[in-house]
């Protein structure tokens, strides 16, 4: 598709000024255990509310031997402000005691090995290979998802069929950067519902499928 190239080229303009996710940000710091647990918070919240409760815990213990002695309930007051704090501090129990027992407290670095975890998932598997190991994968969450559907990229039904139909169309090049850009695009202009049309940077590459009212 010609307006691949054009899109991207846009969407890194208008948002290389904006401060990017949380879960990228802990990639940086090459630690793929914060990172993995960066993105367990991550999930169905707020960015500042994922950085709010990355911080407070990652200054009480930042590897899977500190984190596994903190008691469930204290991991819960800790990550409270990300939402879903007790299915989440479970999760991040379930997983660390997983990494300590069978990968010396190492975050395996393989797909297989990855999603054989309980409570790790495709999206959170991809971001992890991505962004902590720079693995060429695509991570699709919800917004990447959408985008693509309305851009008229893929014509899909859920996140993991986008992910294999993205990666027959999108150039190399861009595999690590969709999901950060379509996650800033997706939450401050193609919204869910009635998403910004008007004053959306790529409308004149979007063919706008799905969309019934915009703004």
């Amino acid at each position: 598709m010609k307006n691949i190239d054009k899109v991207f080229e846009i969407l890194e303009k208008r948002f290389e000024s904006f401060r990017k996710p949380t879960v990228r940000r802990t990639s940086q710091e090459n630690d793929p255990y914060k990172t993995l647990v960066a993105c367990l918070l991550s999930l169905r919240t707020q960015d500042k509310n994922t950085e709010k409760a990355a911080s407070s815990l990652f200054k009480i213990a930042d590897t899977p031997k500190g984190i596994s002695k903190i008691p469930l309930k204290k991991l819960e007051k800790l990550i409270f402000s990300s939402g879903y704090y007790r299915n989440k501090a479970k999760s991040i129990k379930h997983v660390t005691n997983v990494l300590l027992k069978e990968y010396n407290g190492k975050v395996p670095d393989t797909e297989e090995e990855l999603l054989a975890i309980k409570g790790i998932g495709r999206k959170i598997a991809n971001v992890v290979l991505s962004f902590a190991f720079n693995k060429l994968v695509i991570p699709v969450d919800v917004n990447v998802h959408r985008v693509s559907n309305r851009l008229g990229w893929v014509k899909t039904k859920n996140p993991d069929k986008t992910e294999e139909e993205l990666k027959k169309i999108i150039p190399k090049k861009y595999w690590r950067e969709i999901n950060t850009l379509f996650i800033q695009f997706g939450k401050t202009i193609c919204v869910p519902i009635s998403p910004f049309c008007s004053k959306c940077p790529i409308r004149k590459h979007c063919k706008r499928i799905g969309i019934l009212k915009s703004r």
